[in-house]
């Protein structure tokens, strides 16, 4: 987020940067900066009569973010940013590119379009390229809720203050943020496609030190009523207090309870290899495996926009509909996620995944969601003879893409199980597993719930239970 800035000064209406950041007060609201939707078409239609293209795609991405962080048991830090970005996508003689902008005046438009114009000269032609949509009929979703978009300074502010005085009371330190937003976006094309999606969003972190142990917790949701920050706050608070003198034992396999959290930061790293494109130029752990056992039989995977735990557009980056895809059945991986571009050359139907264009990726599901059951945590970890909960991962890294081996430490909260209790903290460790083989190891399951972890995932995931866990080495901090 940007440091903390002057107000701007008013621009001329017909050369207006819209892009400002100021400092949030508690009167500017999220909701005094959305921008109209007649806004959005407004800018594609000035681009569409500038433009000289055979086919031209406008696409308006416009931002409100507001932000509360603090720090050793101090609020530090209140700012608000709106951006808004204008990318068009021109094709000519069967070659396409896109240039980009972030002022909304004629000559910006215009400018913007020649460029990209002139820009898709220069490309070599692109293979399967396609005619741009026209109109399409889109499933209704509607994920803007308004006590999220006028979230004040104040409201955070006040959430914050209960966390802070929570940690001086337990002699503890915390830190974190709390943010929240709107996003709208906009997609049209020359030949008559418009459509317009808008998203709130708020999330909150928050750290617990206590010593030089730690505790973690975080939500992030479209509605911020679902977000208890007293909640996140006593949870880490209490891991802070209970990881204090961890003891250190031998790195080996064993069993461990991942909460949801160190599930998303962990499986996040499998959505590329659902993409078509993926598979088709192994880049994928799912190359040559499609239609093969690979997990167990409790692991069955969608991905679904639809969920009304996920978030995002019922469009992709081409303006196709976004479909429900079952990607996994019970262990057996079953379909892959298209493109057009994709689609036409595998000769397959597109599935609402595709990525803008040009891209060299082709598509992906950005909203996956697992299967969850109904075992508890605390079950979990009572039907544990000997094991490790993990709160969650962090600096994680892909070792081998083809088998989908992972390293990374556990931090915030890393804690031993004997005889169906924990028995207190032990130090952190570094792990070497494959994802595909833990999938495989799955013992029990969670409710599967809006995660928030390590990585910028946001998925639907359960807690697991998993055999054999491989931990390679104890770490030093």
């Amino acid at each position: 987020m940007p440091a903390k800035k002057k107000p701007a000064k008013k621009a001329r209406p017909k050369a207006a940067a819209s892009r400002k950041a100021r400092p949030a007060r508690g009167a500017a609201m999220a909701s005094e900066w959305l921008v109209p939707r007649s806004e959005f078409e407004r800018i594609a239609d000035r681009v569409f009569k500038f433009s000289h293209a055979e086919e031209t795609e406008v696409t308006v991405d416009a931002t409100t973010d507001a932000l509360t962080r603090f720090a050793n048991n101090t609020i530090h830090q209140n700012v608000a940013e709106q951006g808004l970005t204008v990318s068009v996508r021109a094709v000519v003689d069967g070659r396409t590119a896109r240039a980009s902008t972030n002022k909304t005046d004629d000559e910006s438009l215009a400018r913007v379009a020649e460029a990209a114009a002139k820009l898709a000269r220069w490309q070599p032609p692109a293979e399967n390229l396609l005619p741009m949509l026209g109109k399409q009929k889109y499933t209704a979703v509607k994920r803007l809720f308004p006590a999220t978009a006028a979230a004040t300074p104040e409201d955070r502010a006040r959430a914050v203050v209960r966390v802070i005085d929570l940690a001086r009371e337990r002699n503890q330190t915390t830190a974190g943020i709390f943010t929240t937003g709107v996003t709208q976006s906009a997609l049209a094309t020359s030949r008559g496609l418009f459509t317009y999606y808008e998203q709130s969003r708020a999330e909150f972190s928050v750290t617990f030190l206590d010593g030089e142990s730690s505790g973690w917790a975080k939500a992030n949701f479209g509605d911020i009523s679902r977000i208890d920050p007293g909640a996140l706050a006593e949870t880490a608070s209490r891991k802070a207090h209970e990881s204090r003198q961890p003891r250190e034992i031998p790195a080996d396999r064993y069993t461990v309870i991942l909460e949801p959290a160190a599930v998303l930061d962990l499986v996040g790293f499998l959505f590329y290899d659902f993409s078509a494109t993926a598979v088709e130029d192994k880049r994928s752990c799912l190359t040559d495996r499609m239609g093969k056992k690979l997990f167990g039989n409790n692991i069955t995977i969608w991905d679904d926009v639809y969920d009304p735990l996920q978030t995002g557009p019922p469009f992709d980056g081409e303006g196709v509909p976004r479909q429900k895809v079952l990607l996994v059945d019970r262990g057996v991986p079953k379909s892959l996620v298209y493109a057009r571009g994709t689609a036409k050359r595998l000769n397959a139907k597109p599935t609402g995944h595709g990525l803008p264009l040009p891209n060299e990726w082709g598509e992906a599901p950005l909203n996956l969601v697992f299967a969850g059951g109904n075992t508890s945590t605390e079950k979990m970890i009572a039907s544990t003879d000997k094991g490790i909960l993990v709160t969650r991962f962090w600096y994680i890294r892909e070792v081998d893409p083809y088998q989908k081996m992972l390293t990374g430490m556990t931090r915030d909260g890393t804690f031993l199980i004997e005889k169906g209790e924990l028995a207190g903290a032990v130090k952190n460790f570094r792990f070497n597993q494959s994802i595909i083989e833990m999938l495989s190891s799955v013992d029990a399951l969670g409710p599967a719930v809006r995660a928030a972890g390590e990585e910028s995932f946001e998925m639907v995931v359960p807690a697991m239970k998993v055999l054999d866990f491989h931990f390679s080495e104890v770490t030093k901090f």
